[in-house]
């Protein structure tokens, strides 16, 4: 079975991946049938021939799970189209109490329009 999957390279803990077409049952470090692009996951910097790799997918090549959400993500000039996260994580006492400010900021609220009701 043909596989695409990615190749680590880099240094350590400082990885960067290419992204290849290679036989399942041979080593990740082996000869590829196929370079495909490379990714970058620290600085989110991508190059993807898209076109190769959705061809090798509809011959029957198996993409892992990372290399398809990259095919998925990716745009149509091989770039991947990253969206950041705009949620901050929040400590347990930071959600209390901006759950507390939210329930006051409703009961001051309702209180005018319960007044203007009578």
């Amino acid at each position: 079975m043909v596989k695409i999957r990615l190749r680590r390279l880099g240094y350590k803990k400082n990885p960067v991946y290419r992204i290849v077409v290679l036989n399942s049952t041979t080593k990740r470090e082996t000869a590829p049938i196929q370079h495909l692009g490379f990714y970058n996951p620290k600085t989110k910097e991508m190059k993807l021939d898209k076109k190769s790799a959705l061809e090798w997918v509809s011959k029957g090549a198996q993409p892992t799970r990372t290399v398809q959400f990259l095919i998925d993500k990716c745009n149509d000039d091989g770039t991947l189209n990253y969206e950041k996260k705009t949620t901050e994580k929040l400590s347990k006492k930071a959600q209390a109490k901006l759950q507390a400010e939210k329930e006051a900021a409703a009961k001051e609220a309702a209180a005018p329009a319960e007044e203007k009701a009578e």
